[in-house]
């Protein structure tokens, strides 16, 4: 039965979608029999999308309500479905492994000897999955995008509402700060994070309730949520989030080391026309003092200082993420609009599905 289970767990994951959706491969089931018991994966299995009660889905299965809210209740806390408290009642989510499980296995930091299998099997699964996904077609749309430091951007120049972090803060009764998922599963491989802090990625309105409740996230004001973007902007770590529609659920703030966005973006041969803000950065030559500091902070290694004059920058490799501007000590840099790039994000679903299907290449 076990077998059979995880067997159709692999095609109802792939009818979800997301990235690193099902994939008949080993390290699939490698990965699934660790996080999903048995039981839990039916339950997966069977549940419908949208929201639901843990009473329709007992009657959709023939089973006992109090028996499938005890496993809805245990997977929800194991950041195997959403749960949320609507009109007053409890109801349940499926999820994608990514946007979804995958990241909320590691978002409450923790460094047990469980976490660390589950980052080593999840990450064995994501590079062979990529690997496989290497000559299959690919996506010319971004699925995310890079929110640059809009303090930094001149006065003259166009910043529009979801060009700007403040607003998502500001228009969000509930925020959360969670460990990053990247740099943390990182670290529980025992690899090198660059001293970058972990504490420092975002959740809005109901995501944020549920890190709150069931994935061991911090519950912030809008005064405390912009201190954590200071020391992220001061780090050096990247804005960037879903570009599905204009408003975002989420905020990472990334590094060149580990992120995956981030990788799969320096993996191409011009980096910044696929992962950018619509920004780029100016230098103000009676500021700039050579010192190379935005050229070491600089994510995709996009400036190069000459023999004369302020650095140089390759328009090609640039996220226009103002991480050179941020550590500037001389304040000479920075940021003005990239005319033309990239197109708005999608004003709802319909149009993120419409760009994303014509963009299969």
């Amino acid at each position: 039965m076990s077998q059979e289970v995880y067997k159709q767990l692999l095609e109802v994951m792939k009818k979800r979608g997301g990235k690193y959706a099902g994939m008949d491969i080993p390290e699939f089931f490698s990965m699934v029999e660790e996080l999903f018991t048995p039981q839990e994966a039916e339950v997966n299995n069977a549940m419908p999308r949208g929201f639901f009660a843990a009473k329709a889905l007992a009657i959709t299965m023939g089973r006992d309500e109090n028996e499938i809210e005890a496993i809805l209740e245990a997977m929800a806390d194991k950041g195997l479905c959403l749960t949320l408290d609507m009109e007053q009642k409890r109801v349940y989510q499926a999820s994608r492994f990514m946007v979804g499980i995958l990241e909320y296995q590691f978002m409450s930091g923790k460094t047990t000897d469980r976490d660390k299998k589950l980052a080593q099997l999840i990450y064995s699964y994501e590079k062979a999955f990529d690997q496989k996904m290497n000559n299959q077609t690919v996506m010319s749309f971004p699925t995310t995008r890079v929110i640059t430091v809009d303090a930094l951007v001149q006065v003259d120049n166009q910043v529009h509402t979801y060009d700007q972090i403040q607003t998502y803060i500001d228009q969000s009764d509930q925020i959360a700060v969670t460990t990053c998922y990247c740099r943390h599963a990182a670290f529980l491989r025992g690899e090198d994070i660059h001293g970058m802090p972990n504490d420092v990625c975002m959740q809005f309105g109901h995501g944020a309730q549920f890190a709150v409740d069931r994935l061991g996230a911090r519950k912030v004001s809008k005064q405390e949520a912009r201190e954590v973007l200071n020391r992220a902007e001061e780090a050096g770590l990247i804005h960037m989030s879903q570009n599905m529609t204009e408003d975002i659920s989420f905020l990472c703030n990334c590094d060149r080391w580990h992120c995956g966005a981030v990788l799969s973006a320096l993996a191409k041969p011009k980096p910044g026309l696929f992962f950018n803000s619509g920004f780029e950065p100016r230098f103000d030559p009676d500021l700039c003092s050579a010192c190379g500091v935005c050229i070491e902070r600089c994510p995709p290694a996009a400036l190069t200082l000459g023999d004369d004059g302020p650095p140089q920058v390759n328009l090609e490799r640039c996220f226009g993420c103002a991480v050179c501007a941020t550590g500037c000590p001389s304040q000479a840099i920075s940021m003005v609009n990239k005319p033309g790039f990239p197109p708005p994000p999608p004003k709802n679903a319909k149009a993120f599905m419409e760009a994303l299907n014509a963009s299969h290449i």
